[in-house]
């Protein structure tokens, strides 16, 4: 039997887990969904979805919002209304999670990955210009441009959207993690030709399962209403021209948003409470830094991730997460960039190995606003604990980062 790398300690609260990030919810939650139940609106239609919808829209400063079942859902409509069509090239950044791509090839068209910034992890404009001027020389259509908020840190849209515009190519910004951030003051979702959220279970807010696309375009928010309830025609039977999808936000989980909405605040209080707290441990542990850069000003703070500097603090990221879980606390890898993924191998990509060193370097911690302090106090101390060991280059026994644990 494997020995931990860590022994468990004697925490008063080890046998509950601490989890990556888990909803919020309470009291106001149970009342507005029982209060939506009792209205008979249970289906994707309803007064909870309208206003839901519009209250996103005004929290964004968008005109336009269209509650969806998933962010996925959004993704793929957003594309779709953009006039994304198959042979197409979407670029977007390989530092994201799955469904980015997987909505690219929904649609038909193929996905083009660009490196990020070593900082951010977010897509990296001078990569993001060298491909559309490399695919506008082979005389490719670029149907989108779809840039990803990592974490809950806003892309940067103001160079991506002016080099966008340049090559005549329209942007879906996924902020499918990014609601309550901003970029320059504006919010998150509020960029590009439209924008996507998602309130799936681990987000800064959920509704179970949902998602939202978001546009100033009246004429793209009509379309992606149309498309997400099976393209019905306004006939008295049912009448189809086009391909459609059941993509419609359900009432209750619009009700449930709607609660959560009106506590986004306090929630990311709590994230950034929390993310202050791993910031003063990374300030005072050389060769580990909090991700995203020095500082959290426009950040939702979803999730807060540390990165180590190998040189200086050669760690096992996979030694940390057992030594973690261990001690019952989830952690986790910063996304495999989707050019490591097997199924998207053989797409075209621009790199710089920004994205693969974050990959290999970084780690995901529990950031949930549910947090007691003395689960943070866990946390900490596994961390304190695990760097605290001496490490030496490897010899004989290597791990991925090319270094081996000395005991």
């Amino acid at each position: 039997m494997t020995q931990p790398l860590i022994a468990p300690r004697r925490f008063e609260d080890l046998d509950t887990p601490i989890p990556l990030s888990v909803p919020d919810v309470g009291p106001t939650e149970e009342a507005a969904v029982l209060a939506a139940l009792r209205t008979g609106w249970v289906a994707p239609a309803g007064p909870d979805l309208n206003a839901f919808e519009a209250e996103i829209a005004r929290r964004v400063g968008v005109d336009h919002a269209v509650g969806l079942s998933s962010g996925t859902a959004a993704l793929h409509l957003g594309l779709l209304v953009l006039g994304v069509q198959p042979g197409d090239v979407v670029v977007t950044t390989t530092l994201t999670f799955v469904a980015t791509t997987n909505a690219i090839t929904y649609t038909g068209a193929e996905p083009f990955f660009v490196d990020v910034d070593p900082v951010t992890g977010n897509m990296d404009p001078d990569v993001l210009r060298l491909a559309l001027d490399k695919l506008q020389h082979s005389g490719e259509r670029v149907g989108a441009v779809l840039p990803v908020d990592l974490l809950g840190k806003a892309a940067e849209y103001t160079a991506i959207v002016d080099i966008a515009g340049q090559y005549g190519v329209p942007v879906l910004a996924d902020a499918a993690e990014a609601l309550g951030a901003t970029h320059r003051d504006r919010p998150a979702g509020s960029f590009g030709d439209a924008a996507v959220l998602s309130f799936n279970g681990n987000k800064i807010m959920t509704t179970s399962g949902g998602g939202m696309l978001l546009t100033q375009h009246a004429q793209l928010a009509d379309k992606a209403r149309y498309l997400s309830t099976q393209a019905r025609q306004p006939v008295a039977h049912y009448e189809h021209t086009d391909i459609g999808y059941n993509y419609r936000l359900s009432n209750l989980l619009a009700a449930l948003g709607r609660a959560q909405l009106s506590r986004l605040d306090d929630m990311i209080a709590r994230r950034r409470a929390i993310r202050r707290q791993y910031r003063q441990w990374c300030d005072s542990t050389p060769g580990v830094e909090i991700f995203g850069g020095p500082t959290d000003q426009e950040d939702n703070c979803w999730l807060t991730a540390i990165v180590f500097d190998g040189p200086q603090l050669p760690v096992s990221i996979d030694a940390l997460i057992r030594a973690m879980a261990d001690n019952g606390i989830e952690t986790r890898r910063m996304w495999k960039p989707m050019h490591l993924q097997p199924i998207f191998r053989s797409a075209r990509s621009l790199l710089t190995g920004a994205a693969e060193q974050i990959f290999a370097n970084g780690v995901t911690l529990p950031s949930s606003s549910t947090m007691t302090q003395g689960q943070m106090q866990r946390v900490l101390t596994v961390l304190r604990e695990f760097v605290g060991h001496d490490y030496t280059p490897a010899t004989t026994t290597e791990t991925e980062t090319g270094y081996a644990r000395r005991y």
